[in-house]
């Protein structure tokens, strides 16, 4: 199955830029999940059967999700006494990061194929396979309007706009923290209250209108004192060559609205004490036209899986955020299969990482290991996104986002929610006059 999914992706990189034939497309739902994924069983990696669409006994529809497998036991534990063995299914990043701590270690779990989306994705993505097209060099996408526009992908820049656009529940609200510790784990947490919201989501959507925009994205930095009350919008554009994406920032000590132009690419992250840059954020995102991609292939790896300990409200931020990594012993790790890319910063652009190599999940199409390099070809910094299912709105994510800096043996960890009341909102609707510089003003609170 592995071997036929490569040769089939060798095949069609000269179509990269066209929908698949039907033969090929029909496969949705039959061999191949309704989103591409295998669907057999495949040595230690077990079958898709549908994910995990509904809670355990006892969990509260609307609440923070439960773990559903909270009586998994660790098959074994990768440490620096044995990750040699098991590198093959680890990323270079990943191995540095045993080589550089010597207490960092992967708890290893049995595989949890619980990735599901909504029929209505389902079917979308199936449309999205007979008829969505790279435009513009690949910059922007034709014929798609949600779901994952390339489910069989034949190229690498297929494959990072599926992450790019995937579903994230048609409109989020969430209230997350970020933190950058020190060396030596002393760390000040940043709140944001986020608001995503697609276009499909809005109450007045005209196709015909503000076709170029992808979503809506607001984040208000809640704490601290220093920082609250300053606030960004983003209007997330499809095609950002031919209309780079619009920003605003409202600054609260100015009271004033600006563009901000800044905020894309190796732009600073919010609040991030220079350890992210802007297309950091959910793994990555933003135009692709930077950087060359180049489609690897498959491979079986371990990354971070069904990571409901890291959300769990059992665990205060104390006990997740340690000096060098998070807590470990919280997270979990699983076999899956993923899609290799390697993106090369393109002559003539600029920007702080020269290369990225990245490991998609083949059940989400998420980003979930990322190993990003500098100017001399040296690695950097090393992102995972420890993922799991919201099942209540049948929306896989992320619980937390960390990106470990190798030189300066700090990392920055976004999406803590643990001290927070409530989680996260999914499924509301707004206009697209509440996404507007002049809402943004009048969302000013000082």
């Amino acid at each position: 199955m592995l071997a036929s999914a490569l040769v089939m992706c060798v095949g069609l990189q000269s179509a990269a830029l066209a929908a698949v034939p039907e033969a090929e497309a029909a496969r949705l739902g039959k061999d191949l999940t309704p989103m591409g994924a295998e669907m057999a069983a495949s040595g230690d990696i077990p079958a898709w059967t549908g994910g995990v669409t509904k809670g355990p006994a006892g969990h509260v529809a609307g609440e923070r999700p439960t773990n559903p497998f909270a009586d998994d036991k660790p098959l074994f534990v990768i440490d620096r006494s044995n990750y040699k063995q098991y590198s093959s299914r680890l990323s270079p990043g990943q191995i540095a990061m045993f080589e550089k701590y010597a207490d960092y270690h992967m708890p290893v779990y049995p595989t949890r194929r619980s990735a599901a989306y909504p029929d209505k994705i389902y079917k979308a993505t199936a449309e999205n396979a007979r008829k969505t097209e790279l435009v513009d060099g690949g910059n922007g996408l034709k014929n798609y309007l949600e779901g994952t526009p390339f489910p069989l992908p034949s190229s690498g820049l297929e494959v990072v706009w599926n992450h790019i656009v995937r579903y994230r529940g048609g409109s989020v609200q969430r209230v997350i923290g970020q933190v950058t510790p020190q060396a030596n784990g002393d760390y000040t947490l940043v709140r944001f209250q986020e608001e995503f919201t697609f276009r499909t989501q809005l109450t007045d959507y005209d196709p015909a209108k503000d076709a170029n925009v992808l979503f809506y994205f607001t984040q208000d930095v809640l704490s601290p004192a220093r920082l609250a009350g300053n606030l960004l919008l983003v209007h997330e554009t499809i095609d950002q060559v031919k209309e780079p994406r619009k920003a605003w920032i409202y600054n609260a000590g100015q009271r004033r609205v600006r563009r901000a132009p800044e905020v894309a690419y190796d732009g600073p992250g919010t609040a991030s004490d220079g350890m992210r840059t802007s297309d950091n954020f959910d793994m990555y995102n933003g135009s692709p036209d930077r950087y060359e991609w180049k489609l690897i292939g498959k491979q079986e790896m371990y990354i971070p899986y069904n990571s409901y300990e890291l959300k769990s409200s059992a665990h205060k931020y104390d006990e997740i955020v340690k000096a060098g990594h998070i807590n470990q012993d919280l997270a979990r790790y699983e076999l899956h299969r993923v899609w290799k890319v390697e993106a090369t910063l393109k002559d003539g652009m600029r920007h702080v990482y020269a290369k990225r190599v990245f490991y998609f999940d083949e059940d989400t199409w998420q980003a979930s290991v990322i190993d990003h390099y500098d100017g001399r070809n040296a690695l950097w910094r090393v992102a995972e996104a420890h993922a799991l299912m919201y099942y209540d709105a049948t929306v896989p994510w992320y619980a937390v986002e960390v990106l470990y800096d190798l030189t300066s043996g700090r990392y920055l960890a976004l999406g803590l929610d643990n001290e927070e009341q409530g989680t996260y909102q999914f499924g509301f609707q707004r206009s697209q006059n509440d996404y507007t510089p002049a809402a943004l003003r009048r969302s000013g609170k000082r």
